[in-house]
């Protein structure tokens, strides 16, 4: 069994929720203002917004969820086994290097982190929190046994 040292998962799946708590926004709002609440029109609303919402975060939390354990990287689809990280510090980023999980760049609103394999390549990993993540990365370095 592994233990998890940091995690991200890209999106709560309480997202979906937004949805439902706009249409009792918007009855409450006819409520209020003494028209007539249109509560199926409402419920559709809901429910229709529940529907679009559902595949992006089941998007986002699979192609922007990182996790970090005793035994791996995970970014993304993509996974690095811990014994492949060699270093997470004083590692610099040369042009064209690798984003882990498969993108060409690194996500939108992630800062990203420099990571050195075992065999010398240095990728990039990425995180909303990157001084989470290399702590954890560093602690996983140290941690795992290196082959002679």
């Amino acid at each position: 069994m592994s233990d998890r040292l940091y995690a991200e998962s890209g999106v709560s799946w309480g997202a979906v929720l937004w949805g439902p708590v706009f249409a009792v926004a918007g009855a409450l709002f006819e409520l209020v203002t003494g028209g007539p609440v249109h509560v199926v029109g409402w419920l559709l609303v809901g429910a229709g917004l529940c529907v679009i919402t559902a595949p992006w975060v089941y998007a986002r939390r699979r192609f922007l969820s990182l996790e970090v354990t005793t035994k791996q990287l995970r970014q993304g689809r993509e996974q690095v086994p811990a014994d492949q990280l060699a270093s997470v510090t004083d590692v610099g980023a040369p042009v064209g290097a690798r984003v882990l999980g498969g993108g060409w760049s690194v996500p939108r609103k992630y800062d990203s982190l420099p990571v050195e394999l075992a065999d010398g390549t240095v990728v990039l990993a990425w995180a909303k929190d990157v001084e989470a993540l290399r702590d954890a990365l560093d602690r996983l370095v140290r941690a795992t046994p290196k082959e002679a």
